[in-house]
């Protein structure tokens, strides 16, 4: 319990140290995130580990889509700073499967429901997404899913 929340406090000293400012504001964002989650209400004051993962999961999606506007958008710099948090949030999660591994994981979960084609994609998704959770994006989970099924 907490030893994300323990490493990123941790991580902030060292970054104020060594004037890193992107890795700051990154790290200052998930301590309010993980501060926010530990204290919301009908919260026990502690935060799990898998609850901090989804956390950092958000956190990196919500970046990469506004890396995406500032693009299209043409402000390059505000995207690139958007793209160096991901690269930081990045850091304390667990490791992503590759397309391989994603694609076995899911073979391995259709088989386990007995899925058949595009109709099952709903009890499919259901076990793959708590499977495979932390692992890879949701998005990614749902499109192997979707190939796999069409076969």
């Amino acid at each position: 319990m907490n030893e994300l929340f323990d490493k990123v406090s941790e991580d902030i000293k060292t970054a104020m140290l060594s004037r890193d400012k992107v890795a700051l504001e990154a790290l200052r964002g998930m301590k309010k995130e993980f501060l926010e989650a530990k204290t919301a209400k009908g919260g026990d004051g502690n935060l799990a580990d898998d609850v901090a993962v989804k956390i950092l999961q958000k956190m990196v999606k919500q970046r990469k889509e506004s890396a995406q506007i500032y693009k299209e958008q043409n402000r390059p710099e505000l995207a690139e700073n958007e793209l160096a948090e991901v690269a930081v949030i990045e850091r304390y999660l667990p490791a992503q499967m590759t397309d391989a591994e994603l694609e076995a994981a899911v073979a391995a979960v259709i088989a386990q429901v007995g899925a058949t084609g595009p109709q099952d994609m709903g009890k499919v998704m259901g076990v793959a997404s708590k499977q495979l959770a932390g692992k890879t994006e949701g998005k990614l989970i749902s499109e192997k899913v979707k190939a796999l099924l069409a076969k």
